[in-house]
């Protein structure tokens, strides 16, 4: 019995369309069979696309701005930071009267849990503060020989908002405040997974070297041909000062015993070249008071002139007759140009006559 369709309202019953039959349909079945190995094949042999549908977990946000202030060297660094990290946000600069418990406030607003806080001095000192905010741990550190992107002209290059590498000297693991800064450097400089301004693709490498007692940041391109590293930029060093129990305060759970404040050493160099203006001047004095002391006799020795050997004597030679009068010959031009110029002036006069 064929399938009918009831119309509404109780109209009469309509026969139903029977579903048209479709191509696939109406091919043998050993047809359908080859065209499922082929689609097989092309999905083994297709390259699944880049982007990952996966969950974002992990709600690291970094906040990055700096006191009122800064130079334009640091103002560029600071860019370059968030270019480089797609999970950080951006404030207006800080005013130096404002204590620093008040940035703890700023993460909150801002919905951030770590903060980098660059604060200026004196227009020619640099410091950098990463914190975990609001609880603390935060770590204070004097930065130097700053270097941006803009001013480096390196040949590397990556994505914009990829995510990095983290590469970390030994020596973090040997001592305790070291371990301490590694966990901080990580939580704070890799970029969360799956993160919605992130890019899926490891292409470069950030890292951190400990020498001098100091920690060198640099950033390197990963080639994908021989897995070569390229340096990108920014690069600068890490003096630490201090790690605090809080954020941006709180008791003190290190302080570096080899860190010299930039105070104290500009006025080292002053210093050193004040000695050597001294050392200088006590020289003249000395000069000039030997030169006034008088100049002691020293007897004749008769045994110096023993290997003494006497030079030859020449003949005696009288001149008789009285040597020719030298020539000059500027005055002969002189008096030659005289007469000619007088020669000049009579027929000039005879002529005017």
């Amino acid at each position: 019995m064929a399938a009918t369709k009831r119309k509404r309202r109780g109209g009469p019953a309509v026969q139903a369309k029977k579903p048209k039959r479709s191509e696939d349909d109406a091919r043998p079945p050993a047809k359908r069979h080859v065209i499922a190995e082929e689609v097989e094949e092309e999905e083994r042999d297709r390259i699944p696309g880049p982007v990952c549908k996966g969950k974002w977990k992990n709600k690291e946000r970094i906040l990055i701005f700096s006191s009122r202030g800064i130079n334009f060297r640091t103002r560029h660094l600071m860019q370059d930071l968030r270019m480089l990290m797609p999970h950080s946000k951006a404030d207006t600069k800080m005013d130096r009267k404002d204590k620093l418990f008040v940035i703890n406030e700023v993460c909150e607003m801002k919905n951030c849990n770590k903060c980098i806080y660059f604060e200026a001095k004196k227009k020619q000192d640099l410091y950098m503060w990463l914190s975990n905010s609001p609880h603390g741990p935060s770590a204070k550190f004097l930065v130097q020989n700053v270097h941006t992107l803009a001013e480096l002209k390196m040949t590397g290059n990556c994505l914009k908002g990829s995510r990095p590498l983290l590469s970390f000297d030994p020596a973090f693991d040997e001592l305790p405040h070291y371990a301490l800064l590694k966990e901080l450097l990580i939580q704070i400089f890799s970029t969360p997974r799956y993160h919605p301004k992130s890019q899926p693709f490891v292409d470069h490498v950030f890292t951190f070297i400990i020498l001098d007692n100091r920690i060198w940041f640099r950033n390197f391109q990963i080639i994908e041909e021989d897995a070569a590293l390229v340096e990108i930029g920014p690069r600068f060093v890490l003096n630490l000062i201090k790690i605090f129990q809080g954020s941006f305060g709180g008791p003190t759970l290190y302080e570096n015993p080899h860190y010299q404040s930039p105070n104290m050493h500009r006025r080292v160099i002053r210093s050193m070249t004040a000695a050597k203006y001294k050392e200088k001047q006590q020289v003249k004095e000395v000069q000039k008071l030997r030169k006034k002391e008088q100049k002691t006799l020293v007897p004749h020795d008769p045994t110096a002139d023993v290997f003494v050997i006497p030079a030859e004597e020449k003949p005696i030679e009288i001149q008789w007759v009285k040597p020719e009068p030298k020539v000059d010959l500027k005055a002969r031009k002189k008096r030659i140009y005289k007469r000619q110029r007088k020669m000049k002036q009579r027929m000039d006069s005879g002529k005017a006559k």
